[in-house]
């Protein structure tokens, strides 16, 4: 998810509930005001995205967190583990022993929020309608690997793989696969606006400025038939254009909880805040941080460009400068915590040294210094992402083997839009999962129809996906993905930066706070309630 604007059983500090409030801990709101979610970023509609909360299009975080909540799945990732419990479906599992063929039975009397029916019919439109409109920045490698889906029954669905894939009830679980009334959506294109018909614990209620949503409300379903029990009648969700508005809303009461684009400085502020009726509760994370090439272009085409790069960047000093430490070195695609992470550049590279980087590039007949552009999104990642490019072009720069400039863009369906078509030589991106395994990390970067679009291709990585997908034990995997990342230091057609850490604030009366990211750190309304305040 490139987000996809992150834990697993070994992770999960969110077992321990630390933020309970005190007094009743059941989530019913008795008042009815709603429970209020902050999000420091926007999601809009562009010419070039016209339909944020349709799942063939949506493919960042914000927008995939909202689809959680309205939009049924065939299967969802439990409130702690990795291993998928049924959802729409009554029961789901592999026919076969080569992972090829998945079959599911659909609970009874499922329906959409317009009250139609809910059938295995619209399961096969949903997939296949994902598949065919295979939108450039959408979700479409998480169910491109479907041959075909059969429907026997209006309650049986079988899914035909075109290779074996361990990981595929991990991708039902994902929004990709979300379920869409064959009624009311169109097969050939998207969805246009802020409306959205499910069959989620939710409804939802959109409002927008323009072309910018500002509000959504989520409004408990009462047709909805599965396995989440949502501790709450009411969420709303607001936007805000800063964190620092966003965190200035949650001290006046404005909002009762906030996760996503904390600064390093709030975070600080907030774990020594003596605001009593505000705690910060820390959680380790699996969101990453790279910058991606455009190995065309003919300034970053030549490895040993890439390689001296990969050679002087001060993960550390960034990390020290930028983030105060709200995060971690990252040196391999695949982040710690997840099985098959090793630190392949810092194996190849080690500590950062200009003399070993004027090496590779004058081995390679490299004319130095090499001028080269960065660029960035605004506002996508919180506002110190201009503080990391900033601080990247310096670090390159005092080498004397560089030249860089570095370009903010403001609109981010804009700079993913560019970014695909390869307007960009070196830009800066942000992942979080969509499903909590290696393969996640690895497969939608590379080989035919990769969400970056990148022209990078490697026969042995393509042929090591596959491989990996067969093993159904995932610790067999390791050995497949480790390979992977060994290549990826040599060619660097990525180079992975830090991997981040969550955060999440919250008024002293509201529960459920230590459930409310799940082992892909995918944001769980329903798990949070309204209690008695300290």
């Amino acid at each position: 998810m490139n987000r996809k604007t992150l834990v697993l059983p070994a992770l999960a500090g969110l077992l321990a509930p630390v933020l309970a409030a005190c007094g009743s801990s059941d989530g019913a709101d008795g008042s009815g005001d709603p429970i209020v979610v902050g999000v420091a970023t926007q999601i809009e509609a562009t010419k070039a995205a016209p339909a944020p909360f349709d799942p063939a299009q949506a493919y960042d975080v914000d927008a995939m967190n909202v689809l959680r909540g309205t939009l049924q799945t065939l299967m969802r990732l439990p409130r702690t583990g990795t291993a998928p419990v049924p959802e729409a479906a009554k029961t789901c599992g592999f026919r076969d022993t080569r992972n090829e063929q998945f079959r599911c039975t659909l609970r009874s009397d499922l329906k959409f929020s317009n009250g139609h029916a809910l059938t295995a019919r619209d399961v096969k439109f949903s997939i296949d309608r994902v598949q065919k409109i295979n939108y450039a920045n959408g979700p479409g490698t998480l169910v491109n690997d479907i041959d075909k889906v059969e429907t026997p029954s209006d309650t049986e669905v079988v899914f035909h793989l075109k290779k074996p894939d361990a990981t595929f009830p991990q991708k039902l679980t994902t929004p990709a696969a979300g379920i869409v009334d064959h009624q009311v959506y169109p097969k050939d294109h998207l969805y246009n606006g802020f409306d959205l018909v499910g069959s989620g614990p939710y409804t939802l209620k959109a409002e927008h400025s323009g072309e910018r949503v500002t509000k959504i409300v989520f409004s408990r379903n009462p047709t909805y038939k599965g396995a989440v029990k949502p501790l709450n009648d009411k969420v709303a969700m607001r936007f805000f254009g800063s964190s620092s508005a966003m965190e200035k809303a949650l001290r006046k009461g404005d909002i009762d909880l906030m996760n996503r684009g904390l600064s390093p400085n709030q975070v600080k502020g907030l774990k020594n805040s003596r605001d009593e009726h505000i705690a910060l509760q820390e959680m380790p994370g699996q969101e990453i941080r790279y910058l991606a090439f455009n190995t065309k272009d003919p300034s970053v085409s030549d490895r040993a460009v890439r390689q001296a790069m990969a050679q002087l960047v001060n993960r550390s000093q960034m990390l020290r400068d930028v983030y105060s430490y709200a995060g971690d070195p990252l040196y391999s695609l695949v982040p710690t915590g997840l099985t098959g992470h090793i630190n392949s550049f810092f194996t190849k590279y080690g500590n950062p040294s200009v003399p070993a980087a004027r090496k590779i590039l004058e081995q390679a007949n490299i004319q130095t210094p090499v001028k080269l552009t960065l660029t960035y999104t605004e506002n996508h990642y919180g506002a110190s992402t201009a503080k990391e490019f900033a601080a990247l072009q310096k670090q390159l720069n005092a080498s004397k083997l560089f030249d860089i400039d570095v370009n903010g863009i403001k609109n981010w369906q804009q700079f993913r839009t560019d970014s695909s078509e390869g307007k960009y030589a070196v830009y800066g991106m942000g992942w979080f999962p969509d499903i909590p395994d290696a393969d996640n990390y690895i497969a939608p970067f590379f080989g035919k129809g990769n969400f970056l679009n990148s022209p990078y291709h490697n026969a042995k990585i393509e042929q090591l996906i596959p491989a990996t997908r067969q093993q159904t034990d995932r610790n067999a995997a390791g050995t497949g993905f480790k390979e992977v990342q060994n290549i990826l230091a040599d060619d660097v057609p990525i180079l992975p930066l830090w991997q981040g850490k969550q955060y999440v604030a919250a008024r002293d009366d509201i529960t459920g706070v230590e459930w409310a990211l799940n082992s892909s750190s995918a944001l769980q309304i329903w798990e949070l309630g309204r209690g008695v305040a300290d």
